[in-house]
């Protein structure tokens, strides 16, 4: 990188006053201040000159501000949520995006404690009673104590574990259910770990903590409700949209859930929401990351990564790859895409620890099976890592989860001109998929596991694996039919064990009892469902 004597960065959101020392004090950046700037101004006379740009939530990062942001190479997050960034946009331009995963923390395990802690005594209603309506009676707000209750814990990662250690010293029972960490991350805590998702619905106090993805999205909704047992209590400060919010209002108001403390809404701000109009049930306004602390971190962090991407030295946390298409020819692009949708593909039909992660490249496409590797990792990675996880950090991440990621070139293949295998180990098994591109553009698999099989990379996908006995296939579509699940595809394969695998390209989402139909099929040995 050729070397320049001043580095532009201009900060467009308020962050901490430490974070903007940091940038004024280094003799290297021109820093701009332009948090109060009008937003048009912004984009129109600043943006175009900038070399990295620190936002938050009150700048768009969209078509206009990529447009302007000529000179730009990096823009950084100041936090974790990117929805107001146009990643791909940005991609598109070469603009590396970052955020700052990790900040806010401490922050959100302290939250998450908060809101147990006032559920169980409902503290914020006794306050009220006394400070507003000035009436003093002790009789009407008896709790419940927290030792001795039963914690389920969905997702064990930097914010789970923590709840879960501080829970322990209240002497709490935990229960983790995290499919893609090692159990021992869990058991030498002394702690309880499952892989039964009733094992977490059968407990007193529930708590998330993982990303939103098409997994998580409603993983709590009225069939999970049901089989709580009566005065469970619910928290999320996570994201809004894991707990369906419809369902969620509905047991509160049943009183089968007692109380619930929600810090985050599909909707916000959610001034207007049903929810508010429940009296068991504690309410903030997204404040996982409104402390000094975290804000401090937060602004620092920024600060520190946006010194360190302006002078080409690191890119931390970066979300995206900006792929520079004039050094690699036009057909690698859609193969390394392609490559990271398997990769996505197969952590859904193995749902556990990933052990390992193999790549083959069979042909021209062969050359480029390391860059492939790192794609493929995104995808299986990002089930369980969600925002954290990125192109520029996928070695680092798979390293420190003990991932082995491995990629091999295997010549020419004598059936396609161009063919990539992905191979994924976790700790329940492997899954092997190969691919190819026809010159129709159309992304295909064309092998699953030993089973020769042409289907569409795409939507919403079933896949039985069952004994070649008749009668399967019109079981399978009759149990379809009456969840009036509309089939748009269905390729199936044998293979010489006498077994067989259909894939099923349908219409629109799989709810869980219609997969538990499909499994009771007196044939089928396996079935999964997968989104892409």
């Amino acid at each position: 990188m050729p070397t320049r004597n001043k580095f532009t960065i201009v900060v467009c959101d308020h962050i901490h006053e430490a974070g903007l020392k940091m940038l004024q004090d280094d003799k290297n950046i021109n820093f701009v201040m332009a948090a109060d700037v009008d937003k048009k101004e912004l984009v129109e006379t600043i943006i175009p000159t900038a070399d990295i740009a620190i936002t938050r939530s009150s700048t768009d990062v969209d078509a206009t501000f990529i447009a302007s942001a000529k000179s730009m190479k990096a823009i950084v997050r100041a936090g974790v949520g990117v929805d107001n960034v146009d990643i791909e946009g940005c991609s598109k331009e070469g603009i590396i995006v970052m955020n700052v995963p990790t900040a806010n923390t401490i922050a959100a395990v302290e939250l998450t404690m908060t809101h147990m802690l006032s559920c169980m005594r409902m503290f914020p209603y006794s306050h009220d009673h006394l400070k507003n309506q000035r009436i003093w009676k002790r009789e009407k707000w008896y709790g419940h104590e927290m030792k001795g209750k039963k914690l389920g814990i969905i997702g064990f990662g930097n914010i789970g574990s923590r709840v879960a250690k501080r829970a322990a010293s209240f002497e709490m029972d935990i229960v983790a259910y995290d499919p893609y960490i090692h159990p021992s991350k869990v058991t030498d805590c002394d702690m309880t770990y499952t892989k039964n998702f009733d094992d977490i619905l059968s407990c007193d106090i529930i708590t998330i903590h993982t990303p939103k993805n098409q997994e998580t999205l409603n993983m709590i909704d009225e069939p999970e409700i049901a089989k709580m047992k009566d005065g469970v209590v619910l928290i999320n400060c996570a994201r809004g949209g894991l707990y369906n919010e419809e369902a969620l209002y509905n047991g509160l108001k049943s009183k089968k859930i007692r109380f619930a403390g929600i810090d985050v809404f599909s909707k916000e701000p959610a001034v207007n929401h049903p929810l508010l109009d429940l009296d068991n049930i504690c309410v903030s306004p997204h404040l996982g990351a409104n402390t000094f602390e975290s804000q401090y971190n937060i602004g620092t962090q920024a600060a520190s990564n946006a010194i360190e991407a302006a002078k080409g030295i690191s890119f931390a946390h970066a979300m995206n790859l900006p792929i520079d298409e004039s050094k690699i020819p036009s057909f690698v692009k859609p193969f390394l895409e392609m490559g990271q949708k398997i990769g996505f593909l197969e952590s859904q039909i193995n749902k556990s620890q990933i052990i390992a992660i193999k790549v083959s490249g069979q042909g021209e496409i062969g050359k480029y099976a390391e860059s492939l590797s790192t794609f493929v990792a995104v995808g299986a990675m990002s089930q369980n890592s969600g925002d954290t996880i990125n192109y520029v950090n996928a070695d680092f991440v798979a390293k420190e989860k003990g991932i082995k990621i491995d990629s091999e070139s295997l010549g020419d293949s004598s059936v396609y001109k161009n063919l990539i295998t992905v191979k994924l180990t976790t700790s329940e098994g492997t899954t092997t998929i190969s691919a190819t591109i026809f010159d129709d553009g159309v992304q295909r698999i064309v092998e699953i596991d030993g089973f020769d099989i042409e289907v569409a990379l795409k939507g919403d996908m079933i896949l039985v694996k069952n004994s070649d006995v008749p009668g399967v296939i019109g079981n399978m579509g009759s149990i379809l039919a009456k969840n009036k699940v509309n089939i748009a595809d269905f390729s199936l394969a044998r293979n010489s064990d006498s077994e067989a695998l259909a894939v099923i390209l349908v219409d629109n989402s799989v709810d869980d009892e219609t997969m538990q139909e499909l499994a009771s099929l007196e044939a089928c040995l396996s079935v999964n469902y997968a989104k892409l």
